[in-house]
């Protein structure tokens, strides 16, 4: 994509439906393979590039207050496009449509309906995985243009870069965004002018539903475990697991795999065995790898378990993520208004630019092209991913889509 189209601003467009916000996202949730930092990328070439919902500044602003909240970073990032596109109804719809397939074929898995054993070696999966290397590397290249354009936010977002390679923690990729900002805010100078308003995030939503989506996350947070010793009840208690799951893990993706299986096998509501079948099952699904939550509590081997331990499981794991994108994005977008804050974003922009390089190299590339079986073929994939999205511009869906069956064929 050239400079000028990345940088072209998008058209007003009225509300949309929350029809078309459930089909955009049951696309994305049917290809989005590769994690949550594939994922962001996909939701990037979607609305920014092609369908133009909000423009690139407006998006990195976005993504830098997710990778802020606990929670999967990915999907609430698409529950908080779907609250501006259509309102209360447009968050559960793109969380409905993006999350629901993974959650499908893995409990179809836990019921052995898919039992197609060791998945590491098929050759659709690794065709999967380097179309998820160039469709990460697309959306680098694109956001570095247009958000890290001069030598200060350029060596922010290196210095962003560095920091998450060198230091392995999992809450690191938050430090290095809020270092970003600081010096953002300390070494930058935000535009005279007033933010554009192409770059706004407007949402229709009164204050009082913020501050009661808060509360409410907190009284969940501690209430539950209360409650869930106080009566003994095991919905509450199974409900208690996985909401302090997605209420307590920052980034998502495979952070939250430590503290479900001490939550699980730890707890004996399941075998060792059965969470790492499942496991490698979570990582053959597009969508957001929170949705193994559904295999977890259908395996539960105590009540409830089944369908009614999956709806639990996946319900509580991604409630505290909706509460907080419905709680925050509103003063978030006010406070995007402000001088002094959009230096900061300015440095945040560019420390998010970082967090997808370093991601770009580990896990992405790392998994997708030296942890494959001939990662020379692999690399080859990968380039003509590339070639395909950047200058033949065809949808990441389809090259998705494509590279699993050559994948399939040729790996």
């Amino acid at each position: 994509m050239s400079v000028s189209e990345s940088e072209q601003q998008p058209q007003q467009k009225p509300p949309g439906s929350v029809l078309e916000v459930f089909l955009v996202f049951l696309r994305l949730g049917l290809t989005s393979f590769g994690g949550p930092v594939a994922h962001l990328a996909y939701f990037r070439e979607a609305f920014v590039v092609r369908r133009k919902w909000l423009t690139e500044k407006a998006y990195a602003d976005l993504m830098a207050l997710c990778q802020f909240l606990p929670g999967p970073a990915s999907s609430q990032v698409g529950m908080a496009l779907g609250l501006q596109r259509a309102g209360v109804g447009g968050l559960f719809a793109a969380w409905f449509a993006f999350t629901m397939p993974s959650v499908i074929l893995l409990v179809a898995f836990a019921y052995g309906v898919a039992n197609a054993g060791d998945l590491s070696e098929a050759g659709w999966i690794n065709g999967l995985k380097a179309a998820a290397v160039a469709v990460v590397a697309h959306a680098v290249l694109g956001m570095a243009r247009s958000l890290t354009p001069d030598p200060p936010r350029a060596t922010i977002a290196v210095g962003s870069m560095v920091v998450v390679l060198l230091v392995p923690s999992p809450f690191i990729l938050v430090g290095a965004i809020a270092l970003s900002g600081l010096i953002g805010l300390i070494a930058l100078r935000a535009p005279e002018e007033q933010m554009d308003s192409q770059d706004a995030f407007p949402l229709r939503l009164p204050k009082s539903v913020s501050i009661t989506c808060l509360v409410l996350f907190f009284g969940l947070l501690f209430g539950l475990p209360a409650a869930a010793a106080a009566t003994g009840n095991s919905v509450l208690a199974l409900f208690d697991i996985f909401y302090r799951a997605g209420a307590l893990v920052f980034g998502g993706g495979h952070v939250v795999l430590p503290l479900l299986e001490a939550e699980t096998v730890g707890t004996g509501l399941i075998d060792s065995s059965t969470f790492l079948a499942g496991y490698g099952a979570a990582q053959a699904v597009p969508g957001p790898l929170f949705t193994f939550s559904g295999f977890l509590g259908a395996s539960a081997e105590t009540d409830p378990s089944g369908l009614l331990g999956a709806a639990i499981a996946v319900i509580a794991i991604f409630l505290p993520g909706g509460l907080l994108v419905v709680g925050t994005v509103t003063f978030w977008e006010r406070l995007r208004g402000n001088r002094t804050a959009r230096k900061a974003l300015l440095g945040f922009n560019a420390g998010v630019v970082g967090v997808l390089a370093a991601a770009l190299y580990s896990p992405v590339f790392t998994d997708g092209i030296m942890d494959t079986p001939n990662p020379t073929l692999a690399i080859c994939f990968t380039v003509a991913a590339f070639v395909a999205l950047n200058n033949w511009k065809v949808p990441a869906w389809a090259v998705v889509i494509a590279a699993g069956l050559l994948g399939w064929v040729v790996l």
